[in-house]
């Protein structure tokens, strides 16, 4: 069974063939600064994908990018577009009702989480080293 989410204007709409039952938490710089608190995502196959309405995309980095709804600025999907990760889109679970029903399973960069805010419950927290040892990233101060 599909799921469907929406920006915040509707002019975007999203469908997934399912949802993954799990999400996580990223504390980075550029996720901060990008969604304006904790960047969130549902990681889903490219392929299981439908994407209807004007989107625009910012290449973040040399691998990755970033989109959004123009009407409305909707944060709607991170995406590597090189590396291991290529072929699966991180949708923002905000485009869901009830993000999806999704669980936060794990925190990474959460030792650089600001002290405003944490998050509660029991799940992996992965500090920027450890984050930084497994997958791609950006370096301090920019590529």
């Amino acid at each position: 069974m599909s799921v469907t989410g929406r920006c915040l204007c509707g002019a975007v709409t999203v469908t997934a063939a399912q949802l993954p039952a799990e999400m996580s938490a990223c504390h980075c710089e550029m996720c901060r600064k990008w969604s304006g608190s904790v960047g969130m995502g549902l990681p889903v196959p490219e392929e299981e994908l439908s994407v209807t309405g004007e989107v625009q995309t910012y290449a973040s980095s040399s691998f990755a990018e970033r989109a959004w709804c123009p009407t409305c600025g909707s944060a709607l999907w991170f995406r590597d577009t090189k590396g291991k990760n290529v072929g699966t889109v991180e949708l923002c679970p905000g485009l869901f009702e009830n993000a999806g029903g999704a669980r936060l399973v794990r925190e990474v960069y959460a030792d650089q989480c600001p002290e405003g805010y944490a998050f509660a419950g029991d799940h992996d927290r992965w500090s920027r080293a450890d984050y930084e040892a497994r997958e791609q990233f950006v370096p301090e101060g920019g590529e």
